[in-house]
């Protein structure tokens, strides 16, 4: 079975689509067993593409992306392995509709895995910005994957 990873922002354009397709570069890259994707927590953007910026920023560091926005539902706790949110507030939207401990302990915020990241985990949203917030968004993600990565390899170990 499968390791199945999740990364959930604000509408599922921006943070957690550049995150996921990061992600699957990885797994696919060291064929691993994970099935990769994400959500946002509102539903203002489902069923639209990812943010053409992040789109781009994908483009330009050699990521592939393709990408139809949906909206978590509380169902899909038991999907789930892990569950990855992109900033305190979605930490808090998705705690507040987990069912039970078990599924709130699937939660972490993404920039946990990043060593280096400091005291402030949030990947700020680049929606209302250019391309700066957008490359900003790529390299937290970047620097998250190594701890991220070593995170999954060990679950996918010990089955």
């Amino acid at each position: 079975m499968s390791y199945r990873v999740t990364f959930v922002c604000t509408g599922n354009i921006c943070r957690s689509p550049m995150a996921e397709w990061v992600l699957r570069h990885h797994v696919e890259e060291e064929g691993l067993d994970v099935e990769v994707d994400s959500s946002g927590t509102g539903s203002w953007h489902v069923g639209g593409e990812a943010d053409e910026r992040t789109v781009a920023t994908l483009n330009r560091a050699g990521y592939r992306s393709a990408h139809i926005a949906r909206q978590f539902e509380e169902s899909w706790f038991d999907l789930y392995d892990l569950i990855l949110a992109l900033d305190e507030g979605h930490l808090q939207a998705l705690r507040s509709m987990a069912p039970d401990e078990e599924a709130r302990g699937k939660i972490r915020l993404l920039r946990e895995f990043d060593p280096d990241a400091g005291p402030d985990l949030d990947v700020p949203d680049p929606y209302y910005g250019g391309r700066d917030g957008f490359d900003l968004v790529l390299e937290q993600v970047e620097a998250a994957m190594p701890g991220l990565l070593e995170t999954i390899r060990a679950a996918l170990k010990n089955g």
